[in-house]
């Protein structure tokens, strides 16, 4: 075989090896550059400022409005809106959003964003068929408030009924965390002789009997509470009915801490030696129990200390009364109430850091779908914070409490589609 011949064999024999790899590389899984979705609609958010006397903070921070103005949305933040939360119009202006100088230039959006619900005057600047994104906090409202949102056709997100995947309350959890947190500090200090209490250390020291802490309701309040109260020394107390919430709260805390149902006796004794008592239930129903009376009250320590945090739904003592953080305490039968509502609005910067970090995916995600209407049918998770959807209220609970007539979302949704 001369050269010639034994150079074109060789040719093809590479050839065909080389077609052999070629099928048996189609074989293997290829690799692709991922499809990423583009939302094909630009969403506008509004973020007008608080006006509710004691709320300080917001909804997203000025990074997660970087977040949301880079996946192409445009932010309006009413000016001074983050002042209370440290936050400044400039940190909000770098991030991306527009500073307007009116609460009617922030309500005019598709998407509004805050803690406390609207007032009735400020619902007449949202956008007709708009969302707002909210508390409801059921146990102040009215319904004119329904009403005025139904008027304009608004869909109305309470996030504290918006759930996770899971099925847990996100907002609730982590507002709770914050409460029970921030209790036990609020108590130490009005046990201070400086602020004319007691005069005792909230906790346990050395040669010095702990302390005595009550905690009613084993929720998440009183958990991060007895949390907080243990890791000072003190000796603490739960009460809650439900004795599955007592055994969580044990399990959780990792410590065989003191727990009882709320029986009258028990109850009333733990209360007569009680330097602190945290009231912590929350709300069935939209309606709170009494579980501590006014005769109970009375016979506690002269100069011991109630921080009722069931207040925003109606207290869970019966000598309680809403105060503000003007003025933040009362005494009834020489003992000190502290009654202001929404507690972790205390620490605002906190609180507004948390709730960004619930919101931010979930706004992402909505941007992503292309609006709230789409965000409602593809996720129940997301429905269940509905209270009314374009005119019509959605919310069975808040029908049956302010006799009103709701229907059913997701026939609403249906003949939509």
């Amino acid at each position: 075989m001369n050269d010639s011949t034994k150079s074109e064999t060789l040719v093809s024999a590479t050839s065909s090896e080389i077609k052999e790899l070629a099928k048996e590389q189609v074989l293997y899984p290829q690799e692709q550059l991922a499809k990423v979705k583009e939302s094909n609609k630009s969403l506008q958010i509004g973020i007008p400022k608080e006006t509710s006397l004691q709320e300080n903070r917001l909804l997203l921070t000025p990074s997660s409005v970087g977040v949301i103005t880079n996946l192409g949305h445009r932010v309006m933040v009413e000016t001074e809106a983050g002042v209370a939360a440290k936050f400044s119009d400039n940190e909000y202006s770098e991030a991306g959003a527009k500073i307007v100088y009116s609460a009617k230039e922030a309500f005019d959006a598709e998407i509004v964003l805050k803690v406390a619900p609207p007032t009735l005057e400020e619902i007449e600047y949202i956008l007709p068929g708009a969302t707002l994104i909210s508390a409801l906090q059921m146990g102040n409202q009215t319904p004119e408030f329904i009403h005025a949102l139904n008027k304009r056709k608004i869909t109305g997100v309470a996030f504290e009924f918006i759930e996770d995947k899971v099925g847990g309350m996100p907002v609730v959890r982590a507002m709770s965390e914050i409460a029970g947190s921030t209790v036990m500090t609020v108590a130490a200090h009005y046990l201070s002789s400086s602020t004319n209490g007691s005069g005792v250390v909230l906790g346990g020291i050395t040669g010095v009997p702990p302390t005595k802490v009550v905690i009613l309701g084993a929720g998440t309040v009183g958990e991060y509470a007895a949390r907080t109260a243990i890791g000072l020394g003190a000796q603490v107390k739960i009460f809650d009915n439900q004795l599955y919430k007592l055994r969580r709260i044990k399990h959780t805390l990792g410590q065989q801490i003191y727990t009882s149902t709320m029986d009258v006796v028990t109850l009333s004794n733990a209360l007569e030696e009680a330097d602190v008592v945290i009231g912590a239930i929350r709300a069935e129903k939209g309606t709170n129990r009494m579980v501590v009376t006014e005769e109970m009250v009375a016979n506690m320590q002269a100069e011991s200390i109630i921080v009722d945090v069931s207040i925003d739904q109606g207290g869970c003592i019966e000598t309680s009364e809403i105060t503000s953080l003007k003025k933040p305490v009362f005494r009834k039968y020489n003992v000190i109430h502290y009654c202001v509502p929404n507690i972790a609005s205390r620490v605002p910067r906190t609180a507004t850091t948390v709730f960004s970090n619930i919101f931010t995916p979930i706004l992402s995600q909505v941007c992503d779908a292309g609006g709230v209407d789409e965000m409602i049918y593809n996720y129940r998770w997301f429905m269940k914070g509905i209270y009314t959807y374009r005119g019509s209220l959605t919310n069975a609970a808040i029908g049956k409490k302010f006799n009103l007539r709701s229907r059913d979302l997701h026939l609403l949704m249906a003949a939509r589609i």
